[in-house]
């Protein structure tokens, strides 16, 4: 219902009501029909419902599978420590899922729990929830609004809509009914919405919506939807999905190529499983969490706060960065850009000069100084306060020799206000407001003077500035009366003022930045046309001939499909609402791109949370758009957005280049267990030997690659696709190939030293093994350049794990108590110089990869 094109009358016919409220009887048949007026969490979970669906996922579930598999076969230390990371990864998701409910907690909180209203005629105080439409609310200043209101009667009111609508000037209401149009919430300045309260005047209203049916309750319907899924998520369960099939295929193999050799079926059997356990990268979640956790505490150290541990990965992929405009890309501090004095002769007392300007800026201020000195009250009058004293122009000084009698106040009807002060000339009255409406107000002989008046404004409205006029009155001896009637006519004015929300100046880098790494900036912003396309264009956000400029009033007229065609061109969103937020958010992440959204009021919650990565801003921001968010900006600078793509970017690319590390070791590992019989030989690998390489010499080397510094040109990459694979890019090859000389190299010095009597060979085959593995890591530190020319000691807990791995391998070989655990026999130094050459093959060949790939993209 469109409440606020109907007049009082028609609004108090439709709700059957009157100033004298709804009495008991009516109010409680409609509380039945519309139900209490709170805030419904409809898909609130159990704590129990929460921790068991993190068992669902289906790598959770193939590790549980290996778990069992591992009892099964005996390898009981290989169970207790599979479960335990699959125990401690649900933990960690039920953490999680379970902050996410704070969300609803949080927007309850806005709503106000008491409400005064007019019942049986009477006034009387009442539970908030208890309201129903038609019921006439009594607000003052303080009040939280505890419904969504239509306006009948309002004395100098003014309402804090910022939670709602972020915008962070307060609205002036009045009880007019608005001309037929579309209307965003803020600019519908006859209603009040619930959980927005009245910073000045008093009020009566008719309550037109209550709980769910609010704007409030609109939104708390938006956010009540799963939680998106990170494209790690996605990747990994599609990666777990095609390595189950995978291992199933080549254990069947591995099965029937024994039976068709004449192998026992129990031992082919027991021989296929320890084939599976081989394959499963065990460590793999816990360590994708470990890397997430460490990319999260370095994030923190640039500002931002991660609440979700996947939006670290997500920030890497991100190809579009949909940001609001106050406060991350502006500095939300209005101020003065721009003064245009208007000479006008004496005639008033005063010069017309620049200076006459200051000091009718600095005198027609309501701004107060708190006992620090800091200037407080409306965020535009401050801005003139402060501009003024950096003249030299204090107001306080000023009253002394221009002492104030009266103050007209600011009202929305009239658009101005008037401060009325003794000089030595007279009685000089002073007049600020719209310039639209001096001009109708000035001395008859100025009126030539409108059409360049009006360019001047056109001019100043280009450039998105907020202008405003002066003008001054010298107020004849005969009028006692100061009364706007009397007072706010036949003025001269003496010029405009152009105030703006500037640009943070670091944000213009950060657009440019993003812009080279192939990531879309688009402003989002409840503020006006202009002033959003003038930031955008100082910020480089529009630099295209095609970037196109939308409304909301705009979105609301496009159909899905038109939309859906333009969306990627849009640059500029302005006067926008909380659905079409949303909206903005679902077209494009149905175009494929994974969006960031940025914000900090009530209304950008939903948006926030359907996001691949919401942002909420940590100084501004509101608790629903904090809990909301999957990452919070504690400096509410779009520039820090920028750095924590950079970091995101890190973190997946050495994500990636563990999974490719551990994926290389597995096939590896099978590899040898399938190939040795193949070739005659026995299976050099024990299932302990298999468990030791899964979970420590993969663990420890795989962590490291953690603290990994950023490519050079990470930057100046494309974002990865969405639906790229896990294993896109070369990987799949690069484990294959590598995985298949890593167990060509170990059998190789099986059977050299099987073929030379050495009894040692199995202790020699799984040194081999292990050391490979440690070159492989340290080989592909970086995907480009070689470890020699990135520096040894670039990634020190990387030295320190290759080290530390190297010692605990030796202690295997040669302490008596490793010998018997591990089956292990110690190696003189020509076997063990032998094992190391071995060993260096695939770091060599690892480096020469990336040599050939640095020549060909010369």
């Amino acid at each position: 219902m469109n409440w606020h094109l109907l007049s009082i009358n028609e609004i108090s016919n439709f709700l059957k009501t009157s100033p004298q409220g709804l009495n008991d009887n009516e109010a409680s048949k409609i509380a039945k029909v519309v139900g209490e007026n709170k805030i419904v969490d409809t898909q609130k979970k159990s704590t129990l419902s929460m921790f068991f669906s993190q068992f669902t996922d289906f790598m959770v579930l193939v590790l549980i599978v290996a778990a069992i598999i591992s009892g099964f076969i005996g390898d009981i230390v290989d169970t207790i420590v599979i479960i335990a990371i699959v125990f401690i990864n649900s933990i960690i998701g039920f953490i999680q899922e379970f902050r996410a409910e704070k969300t609803m907690e949080a927007l309850k909180l806005m709503a106000a729990s008491n409400a005064r209203i007019v019942r049986n005629g009477r006034v009387v105080d009442v539970e908030a929830t208890v309201i129903v439409p038609g019921d006439v609310v009594m607000l003052e200043a303080g009040n939280i609004i505890p419904a969504d209101v239509r306006f009948f009667e309002a004395h100098q009111v003014k309402v804090d809509e910022s939670a709602l609508t972020g915008e962070s000037i307060n609205v002036e209401k009045s009880i007019d009914e608005l001309p037929n149009g579309d209307y965003v919430i803020g600019d519908r300045i006859n209603m009040g919405y619930k959980g927005t309260f009245l910073t000045n005047g008093r009020a009566l209203a008719y309550v037109v919506a209550t709980g769910m049916e609010t704007e409030l309750g609109r939104i708390a319907k938006m956010i009540q939807t799963q939680e998106s899924v990170t494209p790690l998520q996605k990747r990994l369960a599609v990666f777990g999905k095609k390595l189950s099939i995978v291992i199933l295929v080549i254990c069947t193999v591995v099965f029937l190529l024994g039976l068709w050799r004449g192998e026992g079926g129990l031992e082919m059997l027991l021989t296929s499983i320890s084939l599976a356990v081989a394959a499963i990268p065990e460590a793999l979640p816990a360590l994708i969490t470990i890397v997430l956790a460490i990319g999260a505490k370095k994030l923190v150290s640039n500002n931002a706060l991660v609440r979700k541990l996947p939006a670290v990965e997500t920030l890497g992929s991100v190809t579009y960065i949909c940001s609001d405009k106050t406060g991350t890309l502006t500095l939300n501090q209005m101020t003065v850009q721009e003064l245009v004095p208007i000479f006008s002769g004496d005639e008033t007392g005063y010069l017309g000069t620049q200076d006459n300007l200051l000091v009718a800026i600095a005198l027609n201020n309501d701004v107060v100084r708190d006992e620090k000195g800091m200037f407080l009250g409306d965020s535009t009058e401050i801005a003139l306060a402060h501009y003024a004293l950096s003249y030299k122009m204090d107001r306080l000084e000023l009253e002394n020799k221009y002492p104030r009698i009266v103050e007209i106040p600011f009202d929305s009807n009239r658009k101005c206000m008037t401060t009325i002060h003794q000089t030595e000339f007279g009685t000089i009255a002073i007049t600020k407001g719209a310039v639209d409406v001096l001009l109708n107000l000035l001395l008859e002989n100025e009126h030539e003077n409108i059409p360049k008046y009006e360019k001047l404004l056109q001019e100043m409205g280009s450039k998105g500035y907020r202008t405003l006029g002066y003008a001054i009155k010298l107020i004849p001896s005969n009028i006692n009366s100061f009364t706007h009637e009397n007072i706010e006519k036949d003025l001269q004015l003496i010029g405009l003022v152009g105030l703006i929300d500037p640009a943070r100046k670091e944000a213009k880098q950060a657009v440019f930045e993003c812009k080279q790494a192939n990531i879309v900036p688009v402003m989002i912003t409840g503020d006006h046309q202009l002033t959003a396309t003038a930031i955008a264009k100082e910020l480089g956000i529009l630099n295209a001939d095609d970037d196109l400029i939308l409304s909301g009033n705009e979105l609301s007229a496009m159909s899905d499909s038109d939309f859906n065609k333009i969306v990627e061109r849009v640059k500029v969103y302005a006067r926008v609402n909380p659905e079409q937020k949303l909206k903005i958010v679902k077209t494009l992440q149905s175009r494929n791109q994974i969006v960031a959204m940025t914000g900090d009021g009530v209304n950008d919650a939903p948006a926030l949370k359907n996001a691949d990565i919401g942002i909420a801003m940590g100084k501004n921001g509101t608790e629903v758009a904090k809990e909301a968010a999957h990452m919070i900006l504690m400096d509410d600078n779009f520039a820090t957005i920028v750095v924590a793509v950079k970091h995101g970017r890190k973190v997946f690319d050495n994500i990636l280049k563990f999974v490719k590390y551990i994926m290389t070791g597995n096939t590896g590992e099978i590899l040898v267990i399938l190939l040795a019989p193949l070739f005659g030989l026995p299976i050099p690998l024990l299932a302990i030997h298999i468990l030791w390489i899964n979970l420590v010499t993969d663990g420890l080397p795989g962590l490291a690659l953690a603290f990994e510094p950023p490519e050079a040109n990470i930057m100046k990459r494309l974002p990865r696709k969405v639906n790229a694979s896990i294993f896109s890019g070369g990987i799949a090859i690069h484990i294959l190939w590598v995985g298949l000389l890593t167990g060509l190299v170990t059998l190789g010095a099986q059977a050299w030293a099987i073929h030379n009597n050495n009894p040692n060979w199995q202790t020699m085959a799984f040194s081999v093994l292990c050391f490979s593995q440690l070159g492989h890591v340290m080989a592909i530190r970086s995907d480009f350049n070689s470890v020699f020319k990135i520096g040894l000691f670039s990634n020190k807990p990387m030295l320190l794990a290759v080290t530390i791995m190297v010692i605990l391998q030796f202690a295997i070989i040669y302490i008596p108590f490793f010998n018997q655990i591990f089956k292990t026999k110690p190696l003189s130094f020509e076997e063990l110089l032998t094992t190391f050459v071995f060993s260096t093959i695939v770091f060599i060949a690892v480096e020469l990869e990336k040599y050939l790939k640095f020549k060909v993209r010369q």
